[in-house]
């Protein structure tokens, strides 16, 4: 029995799709433990790419059980398009093989208005939302009043809670926010059609994991987004509205920490992040703009060019020790080759000050200036390498310093979209039997 849980090292987007695509050959439940349709996990099978927001990477699987948490907020629209998606490609099957939490929060439309209002009211302050209603959705879980998949399953109680709610929402619109309320009817109507389809998936979702980790089955945690967009430790305000680290998978799955064996950090051997906030590595010149092409650097879920920098290991370090990792594995590797001279970020200078962990402080973060180490780059096309003796010595050299700054070992390396394109190092699965 394994239980292991991948998770973001850098503001997200690091390739945790793919690489768990990869990793749930070895599983057999795969659970997605938090966030919500504001993730885009990017999956390539032969031909035929697939970008989830919110079903498990693993549904691409046959005989594999797919789980989605109470720490995910559904939008039950996007959701059930990317169950048709699927079905349609000839994929899940069986419907057994999806369980969704019956504790998940959902998604309205009145959360995704607020969102876009609120950011359209910040202007340049403006925190870079997707605009998905994520950020209202969790404050309704926070303050109580959410609505759950549970409760749209059962009339009565979902009438009560959405006309409570509704008088809020479209108070707040129309009067706080000079926008449009909505309609009550409209949205009871057609959220109660959602929960006729959802209710099939509803259940005890703990219970389900458990009884499977009981049965000696291994158990894949997947996590959306990255460590430094956590609500707690990202780089607040410019986060998320969620627990991004791993113990969060302990918390959305209703498992004990004492189950998980594993834990596997995903980093790109450069750093980018999509939306506002600090970035004390990120290059506004033709480096950056050669790393936003050849690594196809557009977010999965707006299309946004991503903002690109060197490797920066106080980032990836300050994450390794937040969720304890246990192993990392590095990506988009391939993408760094024909650079003649690469860097890696090895502290920070801050009014004369050497710093060697991440601040919290917004200002630090923003007034940071990189200290780097510089490497010799390569010329070869390293996308179909194998083995590690087998890359260029200059970029084993790369890999091999990030291990040293970062202190984790090295367990994958990824060197191009497809599942074939995957320099498996050692299996954190496999490692445990």
């Amino acid at each position: 029995m394994a239980n292991v849980i991948i998770v973001g090292t850098q503001w997200g987007d690091e390739g945790k799709g793919k690489l768990v695509d990869l990793m749930t050959e070895f599983a057999h439940v795969i659970v997605r433990f938090q966030g919500g349709s504001n993730a885009g996990h990017t999956v390539v099978v032969g031909d035929r790419k697939f970008i989830f927001h919110q079903l498990p990477s693993g549904i691409l699987r046959d005989n594999k059980l797919c789980i989605i948490g109470s720490g995910v907020v559904l939008d039950p629209a996007t959701l059930l398009e990317e169950i048709d998606e699927v079905k349609g490609k000839g994929f899940l099957a069986n419907d057994d093989a999806l369980l969704i939490s019956e504790e998940a929060q959902i998604v309205f439309p009145y959360h995704k208005r607020i969102d876009v209002a609120r950011e359209r009211r910040k202007g340049a302050h403006k925190i870079g939302t997707t605009g998905r209603g994520i950020g209202p959705a969790y404050e309704d879980k926070i303050s109580r009043m959410g609505i759950r998949l549970i409760d749209l399953t059962d009339e009565e109680v979902f009438r009560d809670k959405l006309e409570r709610n509704l008088e809020e929402k479209n108070f707040c619109l129309t009067h706080q926010l000079q926008d449009e309320g909505f309609s009550y009817q409209e949205l009871f109507d057609q959220y109660r059609a959602y929960g006729e389809r959802l209710g099939r998936y509803a259940a005890n979702t703990s219970l389900a994991i458990n009884h499977e980790i009981e049965k000696g089955k291994d158990v894949l945690f997947e996590g959306a987004q990255g460590t430094l967009l956590d609500v707690d430790h990202g780089t607040y305000p410019y986060v998320t509205s969620s627990n991004t680290v791993a113990a969060s998978a302990c918390v959305s799955a209703g498992v004990g920490i004492r189950k998980i064996e594993r834990i596997i950090g995903v980093t790109k051997a450069y750093t980018t992040r999509v939306g506002s906030g600090p970035f004390p590595t990120e290059l506004s010149d033709a480096t950056g703009d050669h790393l936003r092409a050849s690594g196809g650097e557009f977010g999965a879920t707006t299309g946004r060019p991503r903002r690109c920098g060197w490797f920066d290991a106080v980032v990836v370090r300050h994450a390794a020790r937040l969720n304890g990792l246990t192993d990392l594995a590095l990506t988009k590797l391939d993408v760094l080759g024909g650079l003649e001279k690469l860097r890696i970020c090895t502290a920070y200078k801050y009014r004369g000050n050497t710093i060697t962990e991440y601040p919290a402080s917004l200002p630090v973060q923003e007034g940071c200036e990189p200290v780097y180490e510089e490497l010799s780059g390569w010329e070869e096309d390293i996308s179909l390498v194998k083995d590690m003796g087998d890359l260029p010595p200059n970029a084993q050299r790369y890999v091999r310093l990030i291990e040293q700054l970062v202190g984790v070992e090295i367990c994958m390396i990824s060197l191009g979209d497809e599942r074939s394109q995957t320099m498996m190092l050692k299996n954190p699965f496999h490692r445990l039997h």
